[in-house]
């Protein structure tokens, strides 16, 4: 089970993107220098289907994307629920925050996310935005490919 603490519209998450980010609690990566150690807990509201179709409904067509930002504890639900929310609300894009360097062994067994963060907050190399980042953002395409689009963060020079 995903538990969410709290959620926001934000437009730096993903490239010309309006986003509900749904920030997942439990995380287990427990990054040094983490800016959101709040979400190491457990805490907060069950996140299921029908929430996550609540909060997207919410903003109707405000929205161009939902993104789970964690869920490392539980990576098969996250992309259960992106699923979900993909064939309940098609004209949405969808995208996941993971602090793991390597997709999970389950990632296959699902239709990808529109878009997948990796890697663990390194604060010396800095955000997705910095050119010495260890993370990286990749956009999925319809045939399964992915293409590593960590350079548009970058040119855009955001401050993330």
């Amino acid at each position: 089970m995903l538990r969410f603490a709290n959620y926001d519209i934000v437009f730096q998450e993903f490239p010309d993107e309006v986003t509900l980010a749904v920030n997942i609690s439990g995380c287990p990566c427990h990054c040094p220098g983490c800016h959101s150690q709040y979400l190491w807990d457990d805490v907060g509201e069950e996140l299921t289907i029908e929430r996550l179709l609540q909060m997207a409904d919410h903003y109707g067509v405000g929205i161009t994307c939902v993104g789970l930002m964690g869920g490392d504890n539980d990576p098969a639900e996250v992309l259960r629920l992106l699923t979900a929310l993909r064939e309940a609300r098609p004209q949405l894009r969808t995208g996941w925050y993971s602090g793991r360097q390597e997709l999970p062994a389950c990632f296959d067994q699902y239709p990808h996310p529109d878009y997948v963060k990796l890697g663990p907050w390194r604060e010396a190399l800095g955000p997705l935005s910095a050119a010495t980042t260890n993370q990286r953002l990749y956009h999925y395409r319809d045939d399964g490919t992915a293409e590593d689009i960590t350079s548009k963060m970058q040119q855009k020079g955001l401050k993330l």
